[in-house]
Order: C-alpha cells, then structure tokens, then sequence
C-alpha cells in the first residue's frame, strides 16, 4: 500500500531547494522571536519585510496592521493583506507625484514594491494562482515608477543575451560618472528587484560602489516576459553581464565583486570559475549542491525511481502525495516555475546538474562565503564550500544574537551589509 504520508514529505522536499525570500517546507522548524506566526510560510514573509523597512521600503507599524489581518495559515488573507496595502501605498505616491512630492512618491512606491512583492509569496497557496502574473506587473510598476525618481535615476539597461536581452538596472552614487568599483547582486530563485536594493544595492550606494542588479534566466521580467528559465552554467549568464558593464567608462574593470543572494549562492561560485574578470565574490549563503535539500527527505523507494528513471512512476508518486497536501502543491508549483517544467521527475533530474564539485577548485578570486544561524533551505552547505574552495576566503557565521539568523540575514540588511562591504573594502582597495 502506498504510504501516503511519505509522498507528502516526498513533495516537501523541494521546499528545501533554497531561494530568496522562500517558502520553508511545511512543518520546518524555523520560529523567530518577533516573527508574527510559528507558521514558517508566514513568519519569514514578516521578517523580509520588516528587514525592508531599515532600507526605506516600509514601516514597521504598517507591517504589524498588515499581519494583524492575516488568518495564521490562510494564504488568501496573507495575499490580500500585503496586496491591499501595496495598492494603499501605490495611491499614497500617485497623489505624491501629482503634486510635485519627488522624495513623498519614490518612497511609497518602494513600499508598494516591497507589499506587492510580498504578497505574490503566498499566492501559489490560494484558490486563483492565476493572478501572480497581474500581481507582478502591479510591483514592477511601482519598482520603475521608484527607480525613476532616485537622484540619481536608477537607469534601466539592456544587456545582450543570446538571442535576447535581460533587464538590468545601474545603480550610480551619483552624476559624475567618475570610474568607481563596481558591485553586481546577483539574484536567487525568487528575489524581486526591490529585495537586491536592501540585500546589497543600498549598502554599496552609501560606501561608494556603483551598483547593477539584473534579471538573469527564471527571473524577474525573464521569466515572466521573455520566459527563459533557469540554467545550471551560470557563466553563460555572468559573461555577458560583464561584457554589458565594461562598455561603462565609469566603471572600474579591475574592481568588480559579485555577490550572490539566496540561491544566487550557487551561481556566483559556478560563474567565478570561468569568469575569471571579477575581483571578489561573496555567496550569502554559500551553496555547494543545489539539489542536495530536495533530495534529502525524499524515501529511498521514492529515491530509487528518480534514480531508475521511471518518469511516469514517479510523477505519480508526487501528485499523489500533493493531494493530501495543498501547501506541499503549493511549494512545488514555486519551485518549478522558473525552471520551466511541470514535471516533478525532470524539476527533481534537473536540479541535480546544479553542483560545484567539479568546478570549485578554478575560482580564482577571493571569495566570502555567509552561513546564518539557523540556515533553513541549505544547512550546513557554506561550510561546504568554503572548506572546497582554494582561494584567499572567509567566512561568516551570521547569528541570532546579531538578529542575522536565518536565510540571507533577511532580517537585519544593515548588520549584513558591515559584514560584507567592510571585507569588499578590504579586497579591492
């Protein structure tokens, strides 16, 4: 008899996978004093946002009139509750910008941004997942209508890709257009724009850096208008990022430092080794295996027919499972879009070609590798890959006491950012 309680945890395994601003499996242990909800879903929604606010994309009195609205464990109530107050806040700098309010309308837009993104986290939950493309469109608006008003603008770049373009968006510390070192955030699997300007783009403004957060495969305006998706040779993705930046006579060639977010924590090192023009690289967090934390819970029965290749078999296996369990749907139906698939048997195949052993030994740079306390989608893999790699390194053991635990120290972007620009000073000076 099939054990259906196996598939479920089968299915949740992929909520392990790690991404920016992800959901934990259902059941993680992953409570926070502050959080709003032991929910984990929910509680670390709260936290990203409240660790926004230091960066200007809210206040932490609306965050708290937000989740005082929200049903512990009801995703429409999570949705409607972050996507009403982005409309609120997206009215606030319409009227702003109407009257002549430049710094008014910039900073409700970003906290438009900010609660529309959020709010797109819990829909995959709800009855109409069908509204995350309109939701998308609403919080890239109010992220253009934003990064228009900066001073100076917040300029969007195209940068040639194959037979394409991805979006980018130059972030300069001001007009002179003097050659600075250049910092270039790359994104996770689920990161939104406004969530690289608090994980890195803020803080090198302030230190000098000039800054470039892109949209890379399976992300952002990628994934949702030009609809490519992930890719395990991230170099093919980086070269031409930096092809793009070194066409800017204001940035200096021999100070570029890549910082990857979340799962971005697997493509910088992937990239670094073949992209040898990038003087330092951070992982926040360091990220070894991919698809380590969506095999591990897997049963060994479940795990033997991925491995015999029995695709029918075991996409039926899976949806077996998810039908005991509408978040595990949920999580999955995350996890696979930007991938592309609708297969769990070739999301699950896939993602196993995402490993650095056989590449982490040709960085060349130094790099910094983050490991916060409490690390929910990728335990125990930064000390993984700092121990693999060759080169000058450091890492950084993020802390609760600090208020850094968790996924991308989402909860504390000043502390983060001390961490990280004070050793970036130090490698390219």
């Amino acid at each position: 008899m099939l054990n259906r309680r196996s598939f479920v945890t089968a299915a949740a395994a992929l909520a392990g996978a790690g991404a920016q601003a992800q959901t934990p499996p259902p059941g993680a242990q992953n409570e926070t004093p502050g959080s709003p909800f032991t929910d984990p879903d929910f509680g670390f929604t709260a936290l990203i946002a409240l660790g926004a606010s230091y960066y200007g994309q809210g206040d932490p009195g609306k965050l708290l009139a937000i989740t005082s609205k929200i049903k512990p464990g009801d995703f429409e109530s999570a949705f409607q509750a972050y996507h009403q107050a982005g409309l609120e806040a997206r009215t606030l700098a319409d009227e702003a910008s109407a009257k002549g309010h430049k710094v008014s309308a910039r900073e409700a837009h970003l906290w438009a941004a900010k609660y529309l993104s959020a709010a797109m986290r819990f829909l995959d939950g709800t009855e109409h997942p069908e509204r995350m493309l309109p939701s998308w469109q609403e919080y890239a608006a109010c992220w253009a209508a934003a990064a228009a008003s900066f001073d100076p603008p917040i300029e969007r770049i195209e940068i040639p890709y194959e037979n394409t373009n991805l979006t980018g968006w130059f972030l300069r510390v001001d007009k002179s257009r003097r050659r600075r070192p250049l910092v270039i955030i790359n994104n996770g699997a689920d990161g939104l724009e406004c969530s690289l300007y608090v994980l890195g783009g803020a803080g090198a403004l302030a230190r000098g850096y000039n800054c470039l957060i892109f949209n890379g495969p399976g992300q952002g305006d990628s994934l949702w208008v030009n609809k490519l998706y992930f890719r395990p040779d991230w170099e093919k993705v980086i070269t031409p990022v930096v092809d793009a930046m070194f066409r800017h006579p204001e940035v200096d060639r021999k100070r570029i430092a890549l910082i990857g977010v979340s799962q971005g924590g697997y493509w910088v090192p992937r990239a670094l080794a073949f992209e040898h023009r990038i003087a330092a690289g951070v992982a926040d967090p360091g990220v070894m295996n991919v698809s380590e934390p969506w095999l591990h819970n897997l049963p060994a029965f479940v795990r033997k027919v991925l491995d015999d290749g029995d695709k029918a078999k075991f996409d039926q296996m899976i949806k077996i499972g998810t039908a005991a369990s509408a978040r595990a749907r949920a999580t999955l139906s995350f996890r696979m879009r930007p991938l592309g698939m609708d297969s769990y048997y070739d999301a699950f195949r896939t993602v196993q070609q995402y490993n650095l052993a056989d590449v982490v030994g040709n960085i060349r740079c130094p790099m910094l590798i983050t490991e916060p306390e409490g690390e929910q989608f990728f335990p125990g893999q930064a000390q993984k890959l700092y121990d693999a790699l060759t080169t000058p390194k450091q890492i950084i053991h993020f802390t609760k006491d600090q208020g850094a635990d968790q996924h991308c120290e989402v909860a504390a972007p000043g502390y983060r950012d001390y961490r990280i620009y004070n050793w970036l000073d130090e490698i390219l000076t």
